[in-house]
């Protein structure tokens, strides 16, 4: 059981996660694109802007699957108090915090600065690239701990 838990689990990872942070990094030049300095917003760039919000809304509902799998995963391996799994657990919470509260309102308050033709500053879009860089370092140290697992005696 603890095979397909743990299959399961980086599969959701990789299905859920992998696009998010894929859209979500792409989102601010997206944005940058679809206003050129002073212009209307182009709207097919536009609507780019909104398909990878799209994305990032529904696979960040999709990623809750991962957490929920990862703690399943745990509790079949018996690991849970691993100091390891506790940090992933807390950063994981950090990337879920960053982009709930961060990331994703930014884009829906840009796309709506594109949808109602109003100016879109280059510092929000900075400023949301920095957020999303966060939430991607945050998903990459869990990889990084879930693979390496220090101190661990299941794996090698």
């Amino acid at each position: 059981m603890t095979k397909i838990l743990l299959s399961l689990h980086v599969l959701a990872a990789i299905v859920a996660i992998g696009p998010v942070t894929v859209a979500a990094s792409m989102f601010p030049p997206a944005v940058r694109r679809a206003v050129p300095a002073g212009d209307a917003p182009d709207t097919a760039a536009a609507g780019t802007v909104a398909l990878l919000h799209r994305i990032c809304r529904v696979y960040a509902a999709v990623g809750l699957t991962v957490p929920v799998l990862g703690l399943a995963t745990g509790a079949a391996m018996g690991v849970l108090g691993s100091g390891w799994l506790v940090t992933s657990i807390a950063l994981t919470a950090a990337a879920a915090g960053v982009l709930l509260a961060f990331v994703l309102p930014r884009q829906e308050e840009l796309l709506g600065r594109l949808g109602g033709e109003q100016t879109v500053e280059h510092g929000d879009t900075v400023q949301l690239a920095m957020f999303t860089g966060i939430f991607n370092l945050l998903w990459a140290t869990v990889t990084v701990l879930m693979i390496v697992r220090p101190g661990s005696t299941t794996g090698a």
